[in-house]
């Protein structure tokens, strides 16, 4: 029989994301979040990989479990354990947790910087493209399609400095710790 032992190298990142995930409740301006960060340092630093997938998507999961029944309570009128209105958001943060695995497995400065911005622009498009996609908002046409991207550039600019910040936090707490305890650096 296996036995599996939580071990810090594990467990480090682990909470890291859960950090992250628990930033989402504090106030902030509209996108400026940890979700494209979560995803893509999870993807960088789980081994085996199905813990890439498994641990930063349990931290957006429990995060927006909160939102939506304490900070947003007003909006559901019974308890909810996932909003289907968030379904491109966790196709986005799938994609871009794969996007990790092939960009990170190298993790340099370089890199990270060229994946948070991939993820921003990831994120941007399949969320709006799912706004649209939903219907009500906008005409289900091309013109309608540009209107709801065109709508949301003034979001991405947050994005974009959301997924910057929290990726750099988290890629760099990561990295002094692991210089200052080497167990990490497994």
């Amino acid at each position: 029989m296996k036995t599996h032992a939580i071990t810090l190298r594990f467990l480090v990142p682990m909470l890291l994301i859960l950090l992250a995930a628990v930033s989402r409740i504090l106030p902030h301006p509209p996108n400026f979040t940890p979700v494209g960060a979560m995803a893509l340092f999870g993807a960088a630093w789980f081994a085996p990989r199905r813990w890439a997938f498994l641990i930063p998507f349990a931290g957006l999961w429990l995060s927006d479990l909160f939102l939506n029944n304490v900070v947003y309570a007003q909006y559901h009128p019974r308890f909810t354990w996932f909003d289907t209105g968030l379904i491109w958001v966790y196709l986005s943060f799938g994609l871009i947790c794969g996007l990790g695995l092939l960009w990170l497995r190298k993790v340099t400065a370089g890199r990270v910087v060229g994946a948070a911005l991939a993820a921003s622009v990831l994120f941007f498009v399949v969320t709006n493209f799912g706004v649209w996609a939903s219907g009500g908002m906008y005409a289900q046409n091309w013109q309608g399609l540009l209107a709801c991207y065109t709508a949301a550039i003034p979001f991405f600019g947050n994005t974009l400095l959301g997924d910057f910040c929290y990726t750099t936090a988290l890629f760099a707490s990561f990295g002094l710790l692991r210089k200052r305890f080497p167990v990490l650096a497994g």
